[in-house]
């Protein structure tokens, strides 16, 4: 555990923990561009699949969860517009999907 720490210069479990977090908000965050990638290649086409931008919101609102923690004020705006971003294009498409697509 004290390597672990160490190679991830952090001096606490709870430290350690957070960037193990963010390593996965990362991950979260890139499954989206693969997920983008696979939709396209299935459609032989560039497709936005509606999963993009929910992993798109999940790796956002995780890697803003760290921003905080980390108090990093580029990073916390950064995260925090892409945020209301994501929200609002999975808004766009229920209302589509709600009035039927007109």
């Amino acid at each position: 555990m004290s390597t672990l720490m160490s190679w991830f210069h952090v001096n606490s479990t709870a430290e350690l923990l957070w960037v193990l977090f963010g390593f996965l908000a990362q991950a979260m965050f890139t499954a989206r561009f693969l997920i983008q990638w696979l939709a396209s290649e299935k459609a032989r086409k560039s497709v936005v699949p509606v999963a993009f931008w929910y992993f798109s919101l999940l790796g956002g609102v995780m890697l803003l969860a760290y921003a905080i923690h980390r108090r990093d004020p580029v990073f916390i705006l950064g995260q925090a517009l892409g945020v209301v971003i994501y929200l609002r294009n999975l808004w766009l498409i229920r209302n589509d999907s709600v009035s039927g697509g007109n």
